[in-house]
């Protein structure tokens, strides 16, 4: 039984806008930590730029926002640094993908045991709605008016072509299925990377939530571990 709970790891109000799938994860992020066990002081939370990004404000532990792109460098400095630190890296999709794309790979490929977590809306939500790397093909955006005409990034192709060991997603709005997630990743010691789709209230809710529908990612995790080469996908349905 874990000495902390939820309100251990909480810190401040968060300022994102009403409907934001932000809140649901930060709310899934607190209870998994309480469950897992690890001290706050023994925890590091730490971010690029990005609406996703300001969660390390409402942590209640060792946090960092830093520059866009960066944080998975940073997050592996620190990682080096104090080895028995438990280091949770949060990006969005432009964040975690565009400027930090190669940033990101290469800390999949070191495998020094980060906890990886893109919040992916596929779009820019901080800056008012510009395409993606992971916006679908087609997609009209303030940035492609007549919409794109690139393909988009697939995370989990990324991530196997680094030789990640560990791959989930899940909708953020799936509480249970989300701390189920999060809750894995500290004890596989193996390259980490979990990726959530969550929806911007008032830029991508209703293409996010037509994508999850048309793709049947609702909340049903998705896991694959390379590392015992199984797959996993949880069958109970927690609409």
């Amino acid at each position: 039984m874990s000495e902390y709970t939820a309100k251990d790891f909480k810190k401040g109000q968060p300022r994102w806008c009403p409907g934001c799938g932000d809140h649901f994860f930060l709310a899934s992020l607190h209870k998994a930590m309480a469950e897992l066990g690890v001290a706050p002081h023994d925890t590091a939370v730490i971010s690029g730029i990005g609406c996703s990004s300001r969660l390390p404000y409402y942590m209640n532990t060792y946090a960092m926002q830093t520059i866009h792109g960066r944080a998975a460098a940073i997050s592996t400095g620190c990682k080096v640094a104090n080895p028995k630190i438990t280091v949770w890296q949060i990006s969005g999709d432009g964040d975690g993908l565009a400027i930090g794309g190669n940033h990101f790979i290469h800390a999949v490929r070191r495998n020094i045991d980060l906890n990886m977590i893109l919040l992916n809306n596929r779009i820019y939500g901080l800056t008012k709605g510009q395409y993606s790397p992971t916006s679908p093909r087609g997609f009209v955006s303030k940035s492609s008016p007549y919409g794109t005409v690139e393909d988009p990034f697939h995370p989990a192709e990324l991530c196997f072509g680094a030789r990640g060991r560990f791959f989930a997603r899940a909708v953020a709005t799936d509480g249970p299925g989300t701390v189920e997630i999060l809750k894995l990743l500290p004890i596989t010691k193996v390259r980490l990377y979990v990726r959530f789709f969550r929806t911007v209230s008032s830029l991508m809710m209703e293409h996010t939530n037509r994508y999850i529908r048309k793709k049947a990612v609702p909340r049903m995790p998705f896991i694959w571990n390379m590392a015992n080469r199984c797959c996993l996908v949880r069958k109970k349905n927690t609409d």
